[in-house]
């Protein structure tokens, strides 16, 4: 238990019938007139929704511990992804639905972050951006090069992206792992 006059950001409450919620952002309310209180932002742990939250200054608040751990993606078992802690070399099986959108761009040996909490998987958090060969990909013709059009691609994590024209078979590129966009090309 915590009051709301100890929030950080980063931090994880547990509300509304047990729900995980981070704190995104928080600010403490002096009024003129009337009692303190803290103003909030709120995103959920599971479903990424953001909320606005207010708080009476010094009401005790329940705060979950939540472990976010670096792990190395190291195979699919069936329809489970299969972690490893680079410390302990223990493996952790997380199914697809905790996985999410990191799925799609996730390859043998790319490291994570795995937050659980008391032992049951939240989420799958990549880096910003991570660095994927193209698979397969139309060749662009030679008069579109210089309409700064783009064409699809599929990646070697089987995921198909839009990237430029001038885009080839077997190069290897940098996604932007949060949106799935192309953010350039990377130099060998």
């Amino acid at each position: 238990m915590a009051t709301t006059n100890d929030l950080k950001n980063g931090m994880v409450l547990k509300l509304d019938n047990d729900q995980l919620w981070s704190v995104v952002e928080f600010q403490h309310v002096k009024p003129g007139k009337g009692p303190a209180f803290v103003r909030t932002k709120l995103k959920n742990v599971l479903s990424g929704k953001i909320v606005d939250k207010t708080f009476n200054a010094g009401v005790k608040v329940e705060t979950a511990t939540v472990d976010r751990r670096d792990m190395q993606f190291s195979y699919m078992d069936g329809e489970y992804f299969v972690f490893m802690d680079m410390q302990t070399y223990d493996q952790l099986h997380v199914d697809r639905k905790s996985v999410g959108v990191a799925a799609n761009f996730l390859i043998e040996g790319f490291e994570a972050t795995v937050a659980t909490h008391e032992g049951s998987v939240l989420y799958v958090e990549l880096p910003a951006a991570v660095e994927l060969t193209i698979q397969h990909t139309e060749p662009g013709v030679q008069g579109d090069r210089s309409t700064g059009g783009s064409k699809p691609a599929t990646l070697e994590t089987g995921y198909e992206i839009q990237v430029p024209l001038f885009i080839t078979t077997g190069e290897k590129i940098k996604v932007d792992t949060r949106s799935g966009d192309y953010l350039g090309r990377v130099s060998s």
